[in-house]
């Protein structure tokens, strides 16, 4: 003799987890030149409803377009190489030097770039967004003027 509402909460206890093995990420997802975005955890692969996780690999000697993740918090994790996180600061370039082990936060709208100057080694990073999904949004310079600026 149940009620509806204790099924309800019964089946928010009994969901199934979802595995996504490393092999099996999908590069279905917003891209920027420069860089492979890769996606583990999303509404779309696994019915995430307020998170965005995944990988993204900049080769050695190689930087990615500035671009902002909208309204996304963003948490970086440096898995493997020594990227760099570039920003402006008041008009002025701003680099983030990073090593396995660390951790960067991108705050929602800020106009940044993935870095890689390594000669060999690739750099990965794991993120993690607070949105479903991955928000994009390619720039073309992070020192262009902004709109209506003289």
């Amino acid at each position: 003799m149940g009620s509806d509402a204790a099924d309800e909460q019964r089946d928010e206890w009994h969901r199934s987890l979802h595995h996504t093995p490393g092999s099996d990420l999908s590069t279905s997802t917003a891209q920027s030149p420069g860089m492979l975005r890769l996606e583990a955890i999303s509404g779309r692969r696994c019915g995430a409803e307020k998170l965005w996780m995944g990988q993204t690999r900049v080769a050695a000697g190689v930087a990615s377009a500035d671009h902002h993740h909208g309204e996304s918090e963003t948490g970086i994790y440096v898995v493997s190489g020594h990227p760099s996180f570039v920003f402006a600061r008041q008009g002025a370039e701003v680099r983030v030097e990073a090593e396995p082990g660390d951790y960067i936060f991108v705050p929602p709208f800020v106009a940044h770039r993935e870095e890689n100057r390594s000669p060999d080694e690739e750099a990965v990073v794991v993120i993690a967004r607070s949105t479903q999904e991955a928000i994009v949004v390619n720039l073309p310079s992070l020192f262009a003027a902004p709109p209506g600026a003289s």
